[in-house]
């Protein structure tokens, strides 16, 4: 069959599906197979499929995803937010609205704990946004740097998205991707911080009270063993102590027993998180599955080869070419969710940002780096739908104060993508790469 004819039958069905309203997983699955019947008969294509789909998730490192999904709902509920948002609040005290820069730093280690968006503009935006709303804060930039920080937890560790990516890559070192994403993290936060330090400063927002020694210490020790958690989770899995799995069980227990500590949650909770976390892991382990076979039929069929000569032929400018395939990215972001697209599109636009000397550690940052900014946007963006639904305020109230913040995170994006040391400088440092 024309590889021109595969490519539309591919995503003309997987559109389609999608359009109709079936689960992205089904519309993969559904999409594979009918590519793959156009050459191959049914007995091969149902053997092949079931075959790859079971392969696509025999990895150990893929144990880690459930764990890490457990452990942030574990974190979700368990009484951690508060303790980082008063935390936060320490060093944000005097700055001119100071909750809402609260709610970015709030947002960075939260979200570096629990390695989801989602959670962090959940359970960030949920505790802070009634004390700002008791200060006059407008409820549209309120919901604009919860939208614009809580992804940060999808770049600083530990985070499930690179662990997937290095399942798709080729089994790319979880931690050298760990190391990567701290820095790009760290620029999509503070970049955040700017936009709404600006914003306060022009629109006389209040600082929060001075904070006495006393009470200083206390928050402190308070959110420390918090803390503890980046530290234990993160070193150990750097230093060789454990694998990226097993940091996960560890992260489960060391969170379990500071809930437990906490008093913040007792059995018929834990059970609920329990099953939530099963039903996400489900989900996204199917995902992945399916998302194998599909991987297997764009290469049986020479898909990514042939997007790839078209993209090819644009340019033979790598920083062209480069900022095409961000372009590109920031599209898929905007209807796709993370994970399906870094299953898709990472042997699409891998081997290209090979071709042109990116290395797969920095191409995972830039990757994940689009995808938060697509969990931004609509129609798909799942933080812009649950910070909005915080506040209660519409997604039209807050598109217009949401540009400064999307063109400051687009150019942090270009600098992570023609920088490669803001990446890589750290693995680098550490022997990683």
């Amino acid at each position: 069959m024309n590889i021109v004819l595969t490519t539309v039958v591919l995503f003309a069905v997987f559109g389609i599906l999608l359009f109709l309203g079936c689960p992205i997983s089904v519309s993969i699955l559904i999409s594979s197979i009918a590519t793959a019947l156009s050459s191959l008969t049914w007995e091969q294509v149902s053997f092949i499929t079931m075959q790859k789909m079971n392969s696509g998730v025999e990895s150990f490192s893929l144990l880690a995803v459930p764990l890490f999904i457990l452990a942030g709902n574990i974190m979700n509920n368990g009484g951690i937010a508060r303790r980082l948002i008063n935390f936060a609040n320490l060093f944000c005290g005097r700055i001119p609205g100071s909750l809402a820069q609260a709610n970015a730093l709030g947002n960075m280690l939260f979200g570096a704990l629990s390695g989801s968006s989602v959670a962090a503009a959940s359970a960030m935006g949920s505790a802070i946004y009634p004390i700002q709303k008791e200060e006059g804060y407008d409820p549209a930039f309120a919901t604009c740097v919860n939208i614009a920080s809580a992804p940060t937890g999808l770049l600083i560790p530990p985070t499930s998205a690179f662990i997937v990516y290095s399942t798709v890559a080729g089994g790319v070192s979880i931690s050298a991707l760990f190391m990567a994403g701290y820095i790009p993290g760290l620029l999509m936060g503070l970049g955040t911080m700017i936009v709404a330090f600006l914003y306060a400063k022009k629109h006389k927002y209040p600082v929060s009270g001075k904070t006495n020694l006393k009470e200083a210490v206390k928050v402190t020790l308070q959110a420390i063993p918090s803390l503890l958690l980046i530290i234990i989770v993160i070193g150990g899995i750097v230093g060789g102590i454990f694998t990226a799995t097993e940091g996960a069980g560890v992260c489960v227990l060391y969170c379990l027993i500071l809930s437990i500590c906490y008093k913040s949650m007792d059995m018929k909770s834990f059970m609920d998180i329990l099953l939530k976390s099963a039903c996400t892991s489900g989900i996204i382990l199917f995902l992945i599955s399916a998302s194998s076979a599909m991987s297997w039929v764009m290469a049986y069929s020479g898909i990514p080869a042939a997007i790839s000569d078209g993209i090819l032929s644009v340019s033979t400018n790598k920083y062209v070419i480069f900022f095409l395939m961000n372009i590109i990215l920031l599209v898929i972001g905007t209807f796709m969710d993370i994970t399906p697209a870094i299953l898709i599109f990472t042997p699409i636009f891998l081997p290209i940002a090979q071709s042109f000397g990116m290395s797969s550690v920095q191409f995972g940052a830039v990757l994940i780096f689009n995808m938060c900014m697509g969990n931004m946007t609509p129609p798909v963006g799942s933080v812009l739908f649950v910070a909005c639904g915080i506040t209660n305020t519409t997604i039209e109230q807050v598109a217009k104060m949401l540009v400064p913040y999307l063109i400051v995170l687009l150019l942090l994006l270009l600098a992570v993508t023609y920088i490669p040391v803001l990446s890589l400088g750290l693995p680098g440092l550490m022997g990683l790469i």
